[in-house]
């Protein structure tokens, strides 16, 4: 997302929640954070994303401005793609920003900062007028959402854009108005949850949030119940990994052509140019000394042809039938996961790649799924984070280390076009952590 013109309605009517600017912006508002001298007019801020959000990691750096800091601490990466808008969120400069999310690019610069983002289903919100840089993926679905402080702000955002004038000023999206009875229910909820998805160890902290949640849900009168995702390899690397590259990075490597490219993507940029019979023959060496990289190789050498790329997108369909299936066999309404906690270190996103399966999954099965912060790294975390060992190499200790006060989230799940009963989840999460931080 490029630049975004808060509009000033309402703070002229809510005055408490007039942003306020630091002095400092991390790097990435400074002097551009200011309000508009026009009469009438809200501040106009422009922050920081990556240029290109088909990185491999999920900093937040471009060649332009260069790299973007977190204002909770300022060794560690807001997160990406949209990590400006959570960067600015994080420190008071916003209070309501957009973003898109392709492998978790609202969802990681939620978490990362310690604030609430949303990915709704893909289509639900319009996505007229935004640019990428790949467009035409058809098995990884990029959607737009709201990132606020609170999961109230995203429901206001909703149920403003979510009215009759979304579908005529776009008829491609479906005339789906925000559903009030769902977002403000009261019936108990039957929660499927999962402590790790099976791909990445989760950090200490990761885990014990899940845990922390779960409780607090069952003892306000929810279901809870235990969920295992099936068959996550084949969908991290060959339903994600594959349907990004499905043109073995062509359209990528054609738009940085005559580019500069950013540091973050030096190595990924590296790897596509390749030629094609290197790759193959890499793929082949690693196979069985290290089989997932060997996998991930093989997946962006591209499908090939038509007939591949038809047959991957099938994959993808019967994959998210069997996920929904299962889903329906618990009878479940909604799903608690991990998010991706605490931050991590600059330059550490692209050398624990992998540990993003934790949000892709729901853009290969194109389900709404938010971020809501809910406790902070303790010492103990820290301690147990020196026993982590990983599943397959996934060690990121180094990435996480030192992050005790930072933020921890969880993750809110819900079915295509159920982004209300998402939103109910993340709000009944929020609420439930709140009466239990206050002091009795």
């Amino acid at each position: 997302m490029g630049s975004l013109s808060k509009c000033s309605r309402p703070m002229e009517l809510f005055p408490s929640l007039r942003p306020t600017f630091p002095r400092h912006c991390s790097g990435l508002c400074s002097r551009q954070a200011q309000a508009g001298s026009e009469a009438g007019t809200g501040p106009r801020i422009k922050r920081q994303l990556k240029v290109l959000t088909q990185d491999r990691g999920f900093g937040c750096s471009n060649p332009i401005y260069g790299q973007t800091l977190n204002p909770l601490n300022l060794k560690k990466t807001p997160g990406g793609s949209s990590g400006g808008e959570g960067a600015l969120l994080a420190e008071g400069g916003s209070i309501l920003g957009m973003g898109t999310d392709t492998g978790g690019s609202i969802r990681i610069p939620a978490s990362f900062c310690g604030v609430c983002g949303l990915r709704t289903t893909g289509s639900r919100l319009s996505s007229s007028g935004v640019t990428s840089a790949v467009k035409g993926k058809k098995s990884v679905t990029t959607a737009a959402g709201p990132m606020a402080r609170d999961v109230e702000s995203l429901a206001l955002c909703l149920r403003a854009l979510l009215s009759e004038d979304m579908h005529r000023l776009d008829p491609t999206v479906p005339p789906l108005p925000f559903r009030e009875e769902v977002y403000s229910g009261k019936r108990p909820l039957r929660i499927g949850y999962y402590e790790s998805d099976g791909f990445t160890q989760p950090s200490p902290s990761m885990a014990r949030a899940v845990r922390l949640t779960s409780r607090l849900l069952q003892d306000a009168g929810h279901q809870v119940i235990p969920f295992s995702v099936p068959r996550v390899d084949y969908a991290f690397i060959h339903l994600f990994t594959g349907g990004l590259y499905a043109d073995g990075g062509a359209t990528l490597l054609e738009k940085l052509k005559w580019d500069i490219v950013d540091p973050s993507m030096k190595g990924l940029v590296s790897l596509l140019r390749l030629p094609d019979p290197l790759k193959c023959f890499w793929a082949w060496i690693l196979k069985y000394i290290d089989p997932r990289t060997s996998q991930n190789l093989e997946e962006i050498r591209g499908v090939g042809t038509p007939k591949k790329l038809w047959e991957q997108h099938t994959a993808v369909e019967e994959y998210q039938q069997e996920f929904i299936a299962k889903w329906s066999s618990l009878d479940l309404d909604v799903l608690l996961v991990p998010a991706l906690d605490p931050a991590f270190y600059i330059g550490y996103p692209a050398l624990a790649a992998s540990s993003f399966s934790y949000f892709s999954l729901f853009n290969v099965l194109n389900f709404s799924a938010g971020v809501v912060p809910v406790t902070t790294v303790t010492l103990e975390d820290e301690e147990e984070l020196a026993f982590y060992r990983g599943y397959y190499g996934d060690n990121f200790q180094e990435a996480v280390r030192g992050s005790v006060g930072l933020p921890v989230g969880v993750q809110c799940v819900a079915l295509p076009w159920e982004e209300e009963l998402c939103l109910r989840l993340m709000k009944e999460v929020e609420t439930l952590v709140k009466n239990q931080r206050e002091p009795k």
